[in-house]
């Protein structure tokens, strides 16, 4: 089985990747007899990210497909590394699709020409461990193009996302492809860690390296300080303040929450901190990611909940020295088997199932770069996909021929459901379809099994719609009749888009039947199949409006259970709000450029102007059209009217499936460019193929955006609103 790794390239010098061991930067080893083929597409210095310093987004590929970040080499061990560390395919060979450079990140376009040569070169598999957050338009470049791989022949497997901590409807693309087998996150049940040690008596605390910043040394010591408690929720970010100057030359103890482990990290070393302890702010560990626009040049570890409150506690009580050693052990996960925290939620805009299924993705242990260590422990849906496309080259050497809808409803019909992270001692409480998909692959049932029922799920839409029936084919491929028993197994409801999410334990009705008589089990022949209709039936929309829900039709024969995972919206979809107003800005409204976040971090600032304000079209000095859009949408169009005579100007901008706002208003400042889109009005109207000026003048823009399945007919379906009046001046 051949299988392509889209990433940042793999170290093919690497001996569990078919190098012999010995780091060199020439092609000597390329290709070798695992890694086969591959391009690089980018060079070392490509980074499309036009905040960071390093923005360069001309590629200037060398033709070596190797890694100098290390994100690709974990992947590909994870799929297949044979050695001193084991992939799930150890007998696979590769293809290296390298589209990132040292840092930073790609864009669409060359991932669709990674994609087109994986397929030119023969991969059976690709493996996508990268992703669009809040895209969740199977309409996207990269998720349409993702299907067009698999009408080809192709399996692609990718990651749903690590966004969950922002909420519902957070997957991204390609995950979401409607062919692509998109992929959840959940916890390992044991992890191999480096130790330090804290005063008084020596306790050692497991850590893992953040990636983004140096490996934490074997030896020395420094007092500890911190910045908040265990309750804090913006520990260490920059509207709490920051870390204070008292820091410097101490290591200190950062809570994880609301800004990014970067923005901690730097907030840390400007204060002259010689290291950072993250720890987790629910139960479990977790390996941060601290690169970013600042390079990070002190140490940054990730500790546990529990571990992280015990060294809260020691450092309130009096000074407290920690010491870096060079000693492992071997610590159990608390979050064994349950979702990730950051894995990110579907469904998508158009309420499709997803993810489709959930695999190993927290604290995994993997081949890294030999110049980086040789291996690393990271977490992430990234981690989860490659576990999965594993399996599928599994699925495909144990049932040759089998396609890509093939391998996906095996995966789903044999999966096991987790239980609910914020209940796991309940077994009655099941993380929601839209979390986990069918839940956890278990490779083994997924190739024995000789039951399979399609379709392997059910997008059930909207309640509005009322009750919703699906026909179910069930094929028995054994030597003997099988009877299934037929049930459901509920799991948990969210409300709301951004967090708190609320829970929900949801009741539905769920009614089988053949030839409209209901059944409760089904005798189906030895190499047979027979079809049964399911009817799911919500609760009504007063009662748990604007939820999403789902479950697991179940089909028992003997000591297996099969499963086909379903969602769906209860109410109104289109009642769903897309312009959100702001604490402070009272979104959408009218802004200019007025800056950026910092020197080192190019990400643009926009300010909200008066009514009446003049622009010169110069520098900055241009309108913006600001938006906040708390649901993904349709389609969206700005046209400028002229505020004397309400004569349209023309079109400024007309653009279709965007993703929705990471955050809700007023978590952040919202001059935040997390918190609103910025759309220019540049003083140009559409004009047949091409673009005119407008003339200087007083105008209003007028912005609307259709809502997710609306219809364009519909003026419910579609959200209006008209600016102030402001005034183009050209010097």
């Amino acid at each position: 089985m051949k299988v392509a790794v889209m990433d940042t390239g793999v170290d093919y010098d690497h001996a569990s990747l078919g190098g012999d061991g010995t780091a060199r930067s020439n092609s000597a080893s390329f290709p070798n007899s695992r890694v086969i083929a591959g391009r690089d597409l980018v060079g070392d210095t490509f980074n499309a990210n036009p905040a960071d310093p390093a923005y360069n987004p001309i590629p200037t590929p060398d033709g070596l497909p190797d890694d100098c970040q290390g994100h690709g080499t974990h992947v590909a061990g994870i799929v297949g590394a044979s050695g001193s560390i084991r992939g799930i395919a150890p007998g696979v060979t590769f293809g290296s699709y390298r589209v990132f450079g040292c840092g930073g990140s790609t864009t669409a376009d060359i991932m669709l020409a990674a994609m087109e040569a994986a397929l030119a070169d023969g991969m059976h598999i690709l493996n996508m461990s990268i992703g669009s957050s809040f895209m969740t338009w199977p309409q996207y470049p990269t998720a349409a193009g993702s299907d067009r791989l698999v009408r080809n022949g192709m399996i692609v497997v990718a990651s749903i996302g690590n966004s969950g901590a922002d909420g519902a409807y957070s997957a991204g693309a390609p995950g979401v492809g409607r062919k692509v087998i998109g992929v959840a996150s959940m916890d390992n049940s044991h992890v191999e860690l480096r130790t330090f040690t804290v005063s008084p008596d020596n306790t050692p605390i497991g850590y893992s390296n953040s990636t983004g910043a140096p490996a934490a040394p074997t030896s020395g010591s420094a007092l500890m300080t911190k910045t908040g408690t265990p309750t804090t929720t913006n520990d260490g970010c920059n509207v709490s303040g920051g870390v204070p100057a008292s820091a410097a030359g101490k290591v200190v103890l950062i809570r994880r929450g609301f800004c990014t482990f970067h923005e901690k990290a730097r907030n840390a070393q400007t204060a002259g901190a010689v290291g950072v302890v993250l720890y987790k702010n629910g139960a479990g560990r977790l390996v941060g990611t601290v690169g970013g626009p600042v390079p990070i040049t002190i140490p940054v570890v990730s500790v546990s909940d529990a571990e992280g409150a015990l060294l809260n506690n020691r450092i309130a009580a009096g000074d407290t020295t920690m010491t870096w050693t060079a000693q492992a052990g071997k610590f159990a996960n608390a979050t064994a088997g349950l979702a990730s925290s950051f894995t990110s939620y579907g469904l998508t805009a158009e309420l499709d199932v997803k993810p489709d299924v959930a695999a190993p993705g927290g604290l995994i242990r993997s081949t890294y770069p030999l110049e980086k260590g040789g291996s690393a422990l990271l977490s992430g849906t990234s981690m989860a996909s490659p576990h999965t496309a594993g399996a599928a080259a599994l699925i495909l050497e144990a049932r040759p021929g089998s396609k890509a809808d093939d391998v996906l409803r095996m995966l789903q019909n044999t999966a096991d459901p987790a239980r609910w992270f914020g209940q796991p001692a309940n077994p009655g409480l099941r993380e929601p379809v839209h979390r986990q998909g069918a839940g956890m692959i278990d490779i083994d049932d997924a190739i024995l099994a000789t039951t399979s029922i399609a379709p392997s799920k059910l997008a059930l839409g909207e309640s509005e719609a009322g009750p919703q029936t699906r026909s179910l084919t069930i094929s028995n491929s054994s030597a003997s009749e099988q009877t299934y028993a037929l049930g459901n197994t509920s799991a948990i409801g969210t409300g709301n888009t951004f967090p708190p999410l609320s829970f929900w334990v949801q009741d539905r009705s769920v009614v089988y039947s053949q030839a409209g008589v209901p059944v409760t089990s089904v005798a189906v022949p030895a190499g047979s199949s027979a079809t049964v209709d399911v009817t799911i039936t919500t609760a009504p929309a007063a009662v748990e409006d604007k939820t999403l829900y789902g479950g697991w039709l179940t089909f028992a024969s003997g000591n297996q259970t099969f499963r086909v995972p379903y969602a769906g919206f209860i109410g109104d979809y289109q009642s769903l709000r897309i312009l959100d107003a702001g604490a402070a800005s009272a979104f959408p409204t009218i802004g200019r450029l007025t800056g950026f976040v910092s020197a080192t971090d190019r990400t643009p600032v926009h300010t909200p102007v008066a009514a009446g304000a003049t622009f010169t079209m110069t520098a900055g000095n241009v309108p913006y059209v600001l938006a906040h859009f708390a649901h993904q949408v349709r389609k969206i169009r700005i046209e400028i009217y002229n505020a004397a005579t309400n004569a349209r100007a023309g079109e400024v901008l007309r653009d279709e499936y965007r993703e929705r706002n990471s955050r809700r208003t007023g978590t952040t400042n919202d001059t935040n460019s997390d918190v609103y889109m910025p759309f220019a009005i540049d003083g140009t109207v559409k004009k047949g193929k091409g673009r005119e000026l407008v003339p200087d003048g007083s105008y209003y823009a007028v912005f609307s955006a259709e809502k997710a399945l609306g219809d364009s007919a519909n003026p419910a379906h579609t959200e209006t609103w008209t600016s102030a009046a402001f005034t183009i001046d050209r010097p």
